[in-house]
């Protein structure tokens, strides 16, 4: 009998993946179909598991990141093999170095095909998940079918351990499609390794901090991505010391405590302040690029750097280096540290809190002498406009890199795309961010960067996400074209032809209005109150702030 007559259909290598992810607690799956992954969306129909259909690859890892930072879950990926695999680099790129917990499931040839024989076969690699190593954390092969459920529990783990981030998984096409006598899979368990700081480590970094007369903290993505706000919050208090945050770790300290530098890192006045300290704690940061000012900052005392991934500590700059993750380091540290000091740190005759806020007023002043009346203007009314709960997804467009800075998350989260730094995160991933949370979320790019995401309006309006999408149109790559001229006194290559972004929202069937910087609050307000995906275009040239790591 046929299994269109009534005969369930037989269970194959796809099934014991989609029943290994579901036991694992995944919920949603993001990627676009393949011919040797058929086997494994065959599957997804008989699984409960929810399928986010992208339109093109790299948006698919975007979004399940999206989904995961919004979330605290799993983001999981399914690939075709070849081209739709390869498609997807760039956004697991940001995963990676962001540390996104990422589960990707690719198809491969079948097993015959495999190596670097050029037979011919579709899509061939020679070796398709070297192409993935230096943007997961490890890269899996499953030759046979009873290998799967051991091989996603195990990745699985991997993922959500410190330094979280995606691992990549391969099953051939025939291991796929072929039946299976490996019982349904019931339960699976996947718990993160522990990472706790070594006791002499902590020991020492107490005493350090103890007798600091002038400590400072920069917190990083790694402490808002462990939870570790609590421990922060409890111990720059005891200590008295000024916290500044990273782009990456916007929103793990409170915007506007007295002790708040909030995250002005690309200023002079702030990388003058954490130079002069004597003692500098940075966790979850690797003090990169921006982190320190376009390496232009020096301290001259001295640094404790905690950090999951050993390749970061004291990779810019000598420190006492401590593998940890940052929940379980600073709730350490916190527990040995003694309760708050009567006697206050002294930053030249000031109080810590007073150094703070005369170091927001420099950088308050530095912009008043700048002619931005429009840009504040306009990042404020964006503020004003979204509630305090959203979450927002930033491109990487100018808006963005105000926002870096000036961005007070408030009880939502900050997400932007400075770990790797490539166009077209915003969109796909407040996608899967809205699909995860089931409540509406901001999404700003520029039009350049729109143009990477575009067709997700597609998936945007075939499965209802609310999303509203901000483009700031400036008729080109407007950050490239502002470091050109600034370099060259010209730009090249940055000016872009485009689409009428609001008559070609309203072709996928998405509402779109367009508005003036002026009325960029009410645009928002009311679009934030509609069902379903909509976007709101905005035609303006928004200049940055005049950077202060040049001479």
């Amino acid at each position: 009998m046929s299994a269109g007559a009534g005969t369930a259909p037989a269970r194959n290598g796809g099934d014991l993946v989609v029943e290994t992810l579901e036991a694992l607690g995944a919920t949603k799956v993001f990627g676009i179909p393949g011919q040797h992954a058929l086997g494994l969306f065959d599957a997804l129909s008989r699984s409960r598991l929810e399928f986010i259909s992208s339109r093109v690859e790299n948006n698919s890892a975007f979004a399940a990141d999206g989904f995961s930072r919004a979330t605290g879950q799993v983001g999981v990926v399914f690939l075709s093999t070849g081209p739709g695999a390869l498609t997807a680099l760039a956004g697991l790129q940001e995963a990676y170095a962001t540390g996104v917990p990422l589960i990707v499931v690719a198809s491969q040839l079948p097993i015959e095909g495999l190596g670097a024989r050029r037979r011919g076969m579709l899509h061939q690699l020679d070796d398709q998940k070297a192409s993935a190593a230096n943007v997961t954390k490890s890269q899996r092969l499953i030759q046979h079918a009873s290998g799967i459920p051991s091989a996603i529990q195990d990745a699985w783990t991997e993922a959500i351990s410190s330094p979280m981030g995606p691992v990549w998984i391969e099953v051939p096409q025939n291991v796929l499609l072929n039946p299976v006598l490996v019982p349904a899979v019931e339960d699976a368990l996947a718990e993160p390794f522990d990472n706790p700081p070594r006791s002499e480590l902590v020991k020492e970094a107490v005493q350090w901090l103890s007798g600091a007369r002038r400590p400072a903290i920069i917190a990083g993505g790694g402490v808002r991505r462990s939870g570790a706000g609590q421990s922060l919050l409890s111990i720059a208090e005891k200590l008295h010391t000024p916290v500044i945050c990273t782009p990456g770790g916007n929103g793990a300290f409170p915007w506007e405590h007295p002790l708040s530098l909030q995250s002005w890192m690309e200023d002079r006045h702030m990388t003058d302040l954490l130079e002069d300290a004597d003692v500098l704690l940075v966790i979850g940061s690797s003090l990169g690029e921006v982190t320190s000012n376009y390496f232009t900052m020096a301290p001259r005392g001295r640094i404790i750097q905690i950090d999951a991934e050993p390749r970061v500590l004291e990779s810019n700059a000598p420190a006492l280096g401590i593998r940890a993750d940052a929940r379980q380091a600073l709730e350490a540290l916190d527990a040995a540290l003694p309760a708050a000091a009567a006697e206050l740190p002294d930053w030249h005759g000031q109080t810590a809190r007073e150094a703070v806020a005369a170091a927001l007023g420099r950088v308050q002043a530095r912009l008043d002498a700048q002619d931005l009346a429009l840009e504040r203007r306009f990042m404020a009314d964006i503020r004003a406009a979204v509630p305090d709960e959203m979450q927002t997804y930033w491109d990487m467009t100018i808006s963005a890199y105000w926002a870096w800075s000036c961005w007070d998350a408030r009880s939502g989260q900050f997400h932007s795309a400075q770990g790797a730094g490539g166009l077209g995160y915003g969109f796909p991933g407040a996608i899967g961010g809205a699909l995860g949370l089931g409540e509406r979320v901001l999404a700003v790019s520029g039009d350049g960067s729109a143009m990477y995401s575009i067709a997700e309006l597609a998936t945007a309006r075939q499965h209802d996400a609310a999303v509203t999408w901000l483009i700031v149109d400036d008729g080109g790559y407007g950050i490239l074209r502002e470091y050109m001229e600034d370099a060259f006194g010209k730009a090249t290559a940055t000016e872009l032809a485009r689409p009428d972004f609001v008559k070609l929202a309203e072709s996928f069937g998405v509402p779109a209005r367009r508005c003036s910087p002026a009325g960029i609050r009410e645009a928002l307000e009311e679009s934030f109150t509609a069902e379903g995906p909509n976007v709101v275009v905005v035609e303006a040239r928004i200049g940055l702030f005049a950077p202060t790591h040049l001479a």
